[in-house]
């Protein structure tokens, strides 16, 4: 049966992709949702100083953050004082939002690092998030941003299940592992562009500044 709802659904949304492929659409001027973890919230650094708050300003976009430190796309962490997954949390965004970008995995990547049934429990809660995503906000343009190349176990798997889920929902996927040149496994880069020389996941001011016109050109490419 929910194999039966996915297939009807993603029918309908390519039903609603050809329409409005018909009329060109540019981000300036539209709403703009972000929703993740750390990478969204911009941990203990003001918003303002992320890429994709940079990004929408230059587009003349309507901003929103949802981001939340901790969160994972998968497990609910309310015990751990993170708050809820973006699978329970996605529907606060509001309905009417022109562009979703979500920005998370870095958390789930350490759950399910060298756990193949927790790894499985990822695939399964991700592709109902992107089911979610795409049947609540149905003519909203919906990307996908991965973690950075983190050199520990679990981010490749991570890493290979978004891409694999979010092309079975036809959601474009920005591959900041290889495509944004942000080099965690760098010391001495980490010291320049992170929040602290031990930081594995939050750029600061000039790191964030690496990266705005890659993420405005992935927003305007969706």
């Amino acid at each position: 049966m929910k194999h039966l709802i996915r297939t009807a659904t993603l029918l309908a949304l390519s039903l609603l992709t050809m329409q409005s492929c018909q009329t060109p659409s540019t981000p300036e001027g539209k709403t703009i949702c972000i929703i993740g973890d750390s990478y969204v919230r911009n941990h203990r650094r003001p918003v303002e100083e992320t890429w994709h708050y940079k990004a929408a300003n230059k587009l003349n976009m309507t901003y929103h953050n949802y981001g939340r430190n901790g969160s994972c796309i998968a497990f609910n962490r309310d015990k751990e004082g993170f708050g809820p997954s973006l699978l329970e949390r996605y529907r606060q965004m509001p309905d009417s939002t022109d562009y979703i970008l979500v920005i998370a995995g870095h958390n789930d990547a350490r759950k399910v690092a060298g756990k193949p049934d927790t790894l499985h429990i990822f695939r399964q809660r991700l592709d109902s998030l992107c089911l979610g995503l795409r049947t609540h906000y149905p003519k909203a343009r919906i990307g996908f941003v991965t973690p950075w190349d983190v050199p520990e176990e679990g981010f490749k798997e991570v890493n290979a299940l978004i891409h694999e889920i979010c092309k079975g929902y036809e959601i474009p996927v920005y591959n900041a592992a290889t495509q944004s040149g942000i080099i965690v496994a760098d010391s001495a880069f980490r010291k320049q562009y992170f929040q602290g020389p031990r930081d594995q996941a939050h750029l600061n001011n000039a790191g964030h500044d690496l990266m705005v016109e890659k993420g405005e050109t992935f927003i305007r490419s969706l």
